[in-house]
């Protein structure tokens, strides 16, 4: 597999340190130094693939660390942290990633004989070994990149072939369910959608459950397995990302933003967004438009419903994001 990796690196070396768009629909690439607190998101479902050094991703209270020789898939939007290393020699980080589409993934199972579905209470993200077939899936991809007049023919067949070689691995259950009716993987993300659209309402547990069309008590164990937080830890991580991307973007000062993500309470904001980051709101987001200040061209967009921050010498840490 070295030689495919080297020619992966090779296809990948105009990446930035950012979120660099391939001009492929759904596939992007990121080089260089991020710091940690910009890897501090909500993350797309996706397929991630290191090139080079490691990458550490922390969800909940579980943790996993991938380099070259493994792959990340997560299957639903989860907030989490994350880290990355350069390579024992010294090579920059490397990394290319996949957004999953459900609609595309749901069209290719049905191609596919059905199979058994995935275990009782599994996790919605996890790491598998790297397989030659799925580089070799790879390696087409990242080739359009250098013929982009074939992009619109040939990508997706090369999306395609990516999300199969997934499927054919230790992983795969996870991409059937998500994209599978009636599974509690795809049950739970219905409710985790809720949550992300309406988190600044209050929690119904009950209802979530209802949604899901799960007991409350089979809701709490599916819900904890596949997010590694409860239903109410979700909505206070994906609470307190999106006030901090409102505090950087100065929308506001923390007793507005503690109000307008849903705290009744601008103490227990202030409280849980220090344990959360370390520092108190003001003096974090001071911090960080700090960091960004030394950078150039940072812009504040919106996506997906909620404030970003782009910085462009750095990767995007905003609510919904695709880290690669």
């Amino acid at each position: 597999m070295g030689t495919q990796l080297q020619e992966l690196r090779q296809l990948a070396s105009q990446a930035e340190n950012r979120r660099t768009e391939t001009g492929i629909p759904r596939v992007a690439m990121v080089q260089g130094e991020i710091p940690e607190h910009q890897l501090s998101a909500v993350y797309d479902p996706m397929i991630n693939l290191i090139l080079a050094g490691s990458k550490t991703m922390t969800v909940g209270d579980r943790t996993f660390r991938y380099d070259p020789a493994t792959y990340f898939v997560m299957s639903v939007d989860l907030p989490a942290v994350g880290s990355i290393h350069s390579s024992a020699n010294g090579d920059p980080y490397l990394a290319v990633s996949l957004t999953l589409e459900p609609a595309i993934v749901a069209n290719l199972l049905a191609d596919l004989p059905k199979p058994a579905g995935g275990e009782l209470y599994s996790p919605g993200f996890s790491v598998a070994p790297v397989t030659p077939e799925l580089l070799d899936a790879w390696l087409r991809m990242l080739r359009l990149t250098e013929r982009p007049n074939e992009i619109a023919a040939l990508a997706p067949a090369y999306e395609r072939e990516i999300l199969f070689r997934v499927m054919q691995g230790p992983l795969g259950w996870m991409l059937r369910d998500v994209a599978t009716p009636d599974t509690a993987l795809s049950r739970i993300g219905v409710a985790i959608q809720w949550i992300r659209e309406n988190f600044a309402k209050p929690l119904r547990v009950d209802a979530l459950a209802e949604m899901a069309a799960l007991s409350v008590s089979a809701f709490h164990r599916h819900f904890k397995a596949v997010t590694a937080l409860s239903p109410l830890q979700y909505q206070k991580h994906v609470r307190l990302l999106h006030a901090r991307s409102l505090l950087i973007a100065g929308e506001g000062n923390a007793t507005s933003v503690a109000f307008g993500v849903g705290y009744e309470s601008p103490t227990q904001f202030s409280r849980e967004y220090a344990r959360q980051f370390g520092l108190p709101p003001s003096r974090d987001a001071a911090r960080l438009r700090c960091d960004c200040d030394a950078l150039t061209g940072a812009t504040v967009q919106r996506q997906r419903g909620g404030f970003l921050l782009r910085c462009s010498c750095l990767v995007p840490a905003f609510d919904g994001a695709d880290l690669s």
